[in-house]
């Protein structure tokens, strides 16, 4: 009955071991309910533990994720929490405890395509529909305008539109100065006199 699913990513191996949840009916290569799983990260230390430990790493590093694509670079995590990240100038540090008293905490520190091959994994773990579990993770939804770090000068943000206005005015007074072209009344030729032919 016990099932394994694998994700691999370049740098990234994610492996869920567990069971379907007989409980309510799940059958076949269905995973209800999560037993074990190991993290491998090529050159780092492998991780493993319970479901409640996979939960919490991806509370924390799910969001890190989407709020660094918006250049919003946070920690995500408090100091007291099993998992915390918070941005490098050249990485991320993942911070792990243990919940055993005698295990002294990890430091993990990942590199862009280490973050985003562990964040593809948990990604496909989230939206795998053969792991029929409930995860409490927040709900994507998009940034507010005050959490956007908008780092550029007010002036290089309204340099541009300025600069077209200006631009825009120009043109059309130029257009109203330009006199108005002549148009010559075409040529007739008289029609021939009659009486002389």
């Amino acid at each position: 009955m016990k099932q394994s699913i694998r994700y691999n990513y370049t740098s990234v191996r994610l492996e869920i071991d567990g069971l379907p949840d007989l409980s309510i009916g799940q059958l076949g290569e269905s995973i209800g309910i999560i037993s074990s799983w190991r993290l491998e990260i090529v050159g780092l230390t492998q991780l493993e533990g319970k479901r409640d430990h996979l939960e919490t790493l991806m509370q924390v590093v799910i969001p890190y994720a989407r709020h660094l694509v918006s250049n919003v670079r946070q920690t995500f995590g408090t100091s007291t929490s099993s998992v915390q990240i918070y941005p490098l100038t050249d990485g991320h540090k993942l911070y792990l405890r243990s919940s055993k008293p005698d295990i002294q905490p990890m430091t993990l520190k990942l590199d862009d395509a280490q973050l985003t091959d562990l964040v593809r994994c948990l990604d496909s773990l989230r939206m795998d529909t053969r792991v029929i579990v409930h995860w409490a993770i927040p709900e994507d939804v998009p940034l507010q305008r005050h959490q956007l770090e908008d780092k550029s000068p007010i002036l290089e943000s309204i340099t541009p539109p300025a600069l077209g206005s200006l631009l825009f005015l120009t043109f059309a007074l130029l257009l109203i100065l330009l006199p108005a072209p002549r148009i010559n009344p075409p040529l007739i030729e008289p029609l021939p006199d009659k009486s002389k032919i």
